[in-house]
């Protein structure tokens, strides 16, 4: 199947099936040219988040977590914190949101997209 289109990267989440959850990791680093982003679904608790992702992805210029469906874009120290929201199910977003990540040398320009 990977063979079919571009390549896909994705993390389990909690409301994936159970051969879903066995195919895909809970947290896994992708490099992009010479990026490294870090994807997660569950970030945790909000408070303190950003320091624990930070942490968590020390070697990492962006991560991208989801489960709260609510869109974040900012800059905490070294790394991108990013969370697309859901284009799906806002849940209390204030609208149905992807982000769009631009990468040319080294520079990552996160772009959130309202639906």
């Amino acid at each position: 199947m990977r063979s079919l289109g571009p390549p896909v990267e994705g993390v389990c989440g909690n409301m994936d099936e159970q051969e879903l959850k066995r195919t895909l990791p809970r947290q896994r680093v992708v490099e992009v040219g010479d990026v490294q982003i870090g994807m997660v679904h569950d970030a945790g608790p909000r408070l303190r988040r950003e320091a624990r992702l930070a942490a968590r992805f020390s070697d990492c210029e962006a991560v991208v977590y989801g489960h709260t469906h609510v869109p974040q874009v900012e800059r905490f120290q070294h790394l991108w914190i990013l969370n697309p929201g859901s284009p799906t199910e806002r849940r209390s977003a204030p609208a149905h949101s992807m982000l769009v990540l631009t990468i040319r040398n080294r520079r990552i320009t996160p772009e959130l997209v309202n639906l």
